[in-house]
């Protein structure tokens, strides 16, 4: 299932799970953020009905 990599194996295995790391890493900080500024969105929406 694995191809033989030989001598590169562990640089090629690392490189694919810092780059996964990364990319979890990117997603999540996304989601939070996406997350921050809808909660942002919905006070100004929510002040601007106050206000008329």
């Amino acid at each position: 299932m694995m191809p033989d990599l030989g001598k590169y194996a562990d640089a090629v295995l690392s490189s694919y799970a810092v780059s996964i790391v990364l990319i979890v890493a990117l997603v999540g900080v996304s989601v939070l953020r996406a997350r921050k500024v809808r909660a942002e969105l919905d006070e100004v929406e929510r002040r601007s009905r106050r206000n008329g």
